[in-house]
Protein backbone atom coordinates (compact mmCIF):
# COMPACT_ATOMS: atom_id res chain seq x y z
CA UNK A 1 0.00 0.00 0.00
CA UNK A 2 1.18 3.76 -0.12
CA UNK A 3 2.00 5.82 2.01
CA UNK A 4 -0.41 9.18 2.35
CA UNK A 5 1.56 12.19 2.74
CA UNK A 6 -0.13 15.29 3.23
CA UNK A 7 1.86 18.55 4.75
CA UNK A 8 0.05 21.93 4.88
CA UNK A 9 1.10 25.03 7.17
CA UNK A 10 -1.72 27.29 8.90
CA UNK A 11 -0.74 30.55 10.25
CA UNK A 12 -3.04 32.70 12.73
CA UNK A 13 -2.32 36.85 12.49
CA UNK A 14 -4.22 36.85 16.07
CA UNK A 15 -1.61 35.04 17.84
CA UNK A 16 1.53 34.65 15.30
CA UNK A 17 1.42 31.03 16.20
CA UNK A 18 2.56 28.00 13.57
CA UNK A 19 1.39 24.98 13.10
CA UNK A 20 2.92 22.34 10.60
CA UNK A 21 0.44 18.83 10.37
CA UNK A 22 2.95 15.93 8.78
CA UNK A 23 0.83 12.83 7.93
CA UNK A 24 3.33 10.36 8.71
CA UNK A 25 0.17 7.21 8.55
CA UNK A 26 1.72 3.94 8.52
CA UNK A 27 4.69 4.45 11.19
CA UNK A 28 4.81 3.52 14.65
CA UNK A 29 5.99 6.58 16.77
CA UNK A 30 8.82 5.27 17.84
CA UNK A 31 9.51 5.13 14.05
CA UNK A 32 9.44 9.27 13.79
CA UNK A 33 11.93 11.53 14.98
CA UNK A 34 11.54 15.26 14.92
CA UNK A 35 14.98 17.39 14.74
CA UNK A 36 15.17 21.18 15.62
CA UNK A 37 18.40 22.99 13.95
CA UNK A 38 20.15 25.71 11.38
CA UNK A 39 16.34 27.24 11.54
CA UNK A 40 14.89 24.21 10.00
CA UNK A 41 12.84 21.33 11.21
CA UNK A 42 13.04 17.95 9.89
CA UNK A 43 11.05 14.95 10.57
CA UNK A 44 11.99 11.65 9.70
CA UNK A 45 10.35 8.42 9.79
CA UNK A 46 11.74 5.13 8.77
CA UNK A 47 10.32 1.62 9.53
CA UNK A 48 12.50 -1.68 8.82
CA UNK A 49 10.94 -5.09 8.97
CA UNK A 50 12.26 -8.61 8.28
CA UNK A 51 10.40 -12.42 7.83
CA UNK A 52 12.42 -15.49 7.46
CA UNK A 53 10.39 -17.96 6.19
CA UNK A 54 11.51 -21.73 5.45
CA UNK A 55 12.33 -20.85 1.90
CA UNK A 56 13.13 -17.15 1.66
CA UNK A 57 13.45 -13.90 3.74
CA UNK A 58 11.84 -10.64 2.69
CA UNK A 59 12.70 -7.19 4.16
CA UNK A 60 10.10 -3.95 3.89
CA UNK A 61 11.91 -0.60 4.28
CA UNK A 62 9.87 2.40 4.38
CA UNK A 63 11.37 5.91 4.87
CA UNK A 64 9.78 9.35 4.93
CA UNK A 65 11.12 12.75 5.25
CA UNK A 66 10.49 16.46 5.30
CA UNK A 67 12.33 19.56 5.99
CA UNK A 68 10.96 23.01 5.98
CA UNK A 69 11.99 26.33 7.43
CA UNK A 70 11.34 27.85 10.48
CA UNK A 71 8.76 31.13 9.97
CA UNK A 72 11.04 34.47 10.51
CA UNK A 73 11.07 35.51 13.98
CA UNK A 74 10.77 31.81 15.36
CA UNK A 75 12.98 30.93 17.48
CA UNK A 76 14.12 27.14 17.65
CA UNK A 77 13.89 26.88 21.51
CA UNK A 78 10.00 27.85 21.11
CA UNK A 79 9.32 25.32 18.82
CA UNK A 80 7.55 21.99 20.06
CA UNK A 81 5.97 18.68 18.55
CA UNK A 82 3.70 15.50 19.39
CA UNK A 83 2.54 12.41 17.62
Amino acid sequence: SRIQRFSRTLSSSHNRSHLALIDVKGFEPKDVSVEVKDGKVTVLAEHREERNTSVSKTCNYRKFMKEFNLPPGVSEDEVTYSL
